[in-house]
């Protein structure tokens, strides 16, 4: 992330990747492969804006794009392999026969334990988009990122959708629709990579409109674009990197999915998405899962509290974006109390910012690490990030790192 200034101007830290990273992919590339790559596409990471662990619970969400993410600069092969390369790991050389992965099946765990973790997202895609019945050719395929891993803005998403863009391009099937395209990398995520996300990240990469946000129905798939342009409000969405690193492949993450499945269940309902109100908890005699189950139903409620106060303002009024950042700070202390996924260093950035003039502030992602994010006035976000350096400072805590995010397009070739 790029540190923010005392005195940000207009456009915030961190240009839109789309404009200065493709030439920089290209040459990766090139690099890697003596050659230039044919096209180089381009998937955002994403802020959770509100709606956390709401989305494998069939609820709702609210992310939006960033200007930053992952490049994929690609070309065909003519054999059956795909060629892996990583500017993250640039003395790492993976080469996957296709043929391997068409016969993996339902069964791919053999192939992905051979190999390093990053290069298990990009033949996870491939291995989704054949096991779908789509044609993939034999590509090399150069990687970067502008986006801290770790960091909770959902640079594994990226990852997969830019690979995803390049394999069916270059493989003729342009015509895959992208709301399929997010189930697929989806599957790869969790089937071949092996963690239990929802289809929030791999959407909120491949759907997301400039100057809006994805209201998004994890049960139906429907989708609607909600106008959110803080900027034209003198508001700025701070990420705050509290450089705690997170693995949501760890089991923590699959406990929850765990307990909200049990919570159902006990309720007699096929997903936490079927309550509506906190009452109707009142048949859960286990704490824990009533803890678990009320962050999903409030959750949810807060999500679309927010979409129809951004709706009715136009997504650009102070006032609105003042009530925005109230339920932002609720949804925080639920997923902090009722969910247990907060950590130390959001809690406190949370805090920190909340008292510093912050409009409102949460953690986002799934937890365990990673960023928060606040709703600032732009002319206070320097004094903001100043009196988080010194909260972390007088904690011996690494000193955070911070970005304006910008609401942005989705994934897309940039080359």
């Amino acid at each position: 992330m790029t540190p923010v200034p005392s005195d940000p101007g207009p456009g915030g830290a961190g240009p839109d990747a789309r404009r200065d990273f493709p030439a920089q992919g290209a040459r990766w590339f090139a690099e890697c492969f003596g050659q230039e790559p044919e096209g180089v596409w381009f998937a955002p990471g994403r802020v959770n804006l509100i709606g956390e662990h709401t989305d494998y619970n069939e609820g709702f969400v609210l992310p939006f794009a960033l200007g930053q993410g992952v490049v994929a600069a690609a070309a065909p092969r003519h054999d059956d392999v795909l060629a892996l390369r990583t500017r993250r790991e640039p003395d790492a050389v993976v080469d996957v026969p296709l043929k391997l992965l068409r016969a993996a099946g339902a069964s791919p765990g053999e192939i992905r334990d051979g190999m390093p973790g990053w290069a298990r997202y990009p033949a996870g895609v491939a291995w989704s988009l054949l096991a779908a019945g789509h044609p993939v050719q034999g590509v090399n395929l150069a990687i970067d990122s502008c986006l801290a891993d770790g960091a909770g803005l959902s640079s594994s998403a990226a990852l997969e959708c830019s690979v995803a863009l390049a394999l069916t391009e270059l493989s003729g099937a342009v015509d895959v629709a992208r709301p399929e395209l997010a189930r697929s990398t989806r599957r790869a995520e969790n089937e071949f990579v092996g963690v239990p996300s929802g289809i929030m990240d791999q959407s909120a990469s491949l759907l997301c409109r400039a100057d809006h946000a994805l209201l998004l129905d994890c049960q139906s798939l429907e989708s609607s674009q909600v106008p959110f342009d803080p900027v034209a409000a003198g508001v700025r969405v701070l990420v705050i990197d509290t450089r705690a690193k997170h693995e949501l492949a760890a089991g923590e993450y699959g406990k929850r999915q765990a307990e909200c499945h049990e919570a159902a269940q006990r309720l007699g309902v096929p997903s936490l998405r079927a309550v509506t109100d906190v009452s109707e908890l009142a048949a859960l005699d286990d704490p824990v899962l009533y803890r678990r189950a009320r962050h999903v139903v409030t959750d949810n409620q807060r999500v679309q509290k927010v979409a129809a106060l951004l709706r009715s303002t136009h997504g650009n009024d102070v006032h609105a974006l003042a009530e925005v950042g109230a339920l932002l700070t609720e949804s925080h202390a639920s997923l902090r109390d009722d969910f247990e996924v907060s950590w130390p260093e959001a809690d406190v950035a949370v805090d920190v910012a909340v008292e510093a003039g912050a409009l409102g502030a949460r953690m986002t992602g799934g937890g365990f690490g990673g960023s928060a994010i606040a709703l600032v006035p732009e002319t206070d976000t320097g004094q903001i990030a100043s009196e988080l350096r010194a909260a972390y400072a007088d904690r011996g805590w690494n000193e955070p790192e911070f970005m304006n995010a910008v609401p942005s397009d989705a994934a897309q070739r940039v080359l």
